[in-house]
């Protein structure tokens, strides 16, 4: 994975930091949201996204046509999230309470698949999230149905509660 600025920085709460591929790879792989953060001339969009991983990129799917689909082509560097969260912890005080969550937040490029076979791969990623069934996907679906893979730049965990 290659450097970005904002993932060089330490991060604050450095007890709460998570190196552990496999703790990493947990939560990519357990995890069917994400939270997708786009921008264009400088207006953020974000918009959560069915995912799949195959544990080098991100997979999402969309329709061929929408506002993350011609951000994307405008600029395609984006900025993900996704979270595991497994419940909450009480406190005397409100300030104090805290989520137990595990959080990946990353970097990437995003683009726009093109190969089938690819495309088939992440849509079978993304469908292997809800089901163990598994799917053909009609030709006119596939020509009508965008596939677009974050190749990931940089990415860090977090953790409490665990």
């Amino acid at each position: 994975m290659q450097s970005h600025p904002h993932m060089d920085q330490p991060m604050r709460r450095k007890a709460r930091e998570v190196t552990d591929p496999v703790v990493i790879e947990s939560v990519l792989q357990s995890e069917t949201l994400m939270h997708l953060a786009m921008s264009q001339n400088d207006v953020p969009f974000l918009v959560p996204v069915y995912f799949g991983w195959d544990g080098k990129a991100l997979y999402f799917h969309s329709a061929s046509a929408g506002s993350k689909i011609g951000i994307l082509q405008a600029n395609p560097e984006v900025c993900f999230e996704i979270s595991s969260v497994a419940g909450f912890i009480e406190a005397e005080e409100a300030c104090d309470f805290e989520a137990q969550h595990r959080t990946v937040i990353g970097f990437g490029r995003a683009v726009f698949v093109e190969d089938e076979a690819e495309k088939i791969r992440a849509l079978d990623l993304i469908v292997a999230h809800f089901t163990r069934k598994h799917f053909e996907y009609p030709k006119e679906n596939l020509a009508k149905t965008l596939v677009i893979r974050i190749d990931v730049h940089a990415m860090k965990c977090k953790q409490h509660g665990f």
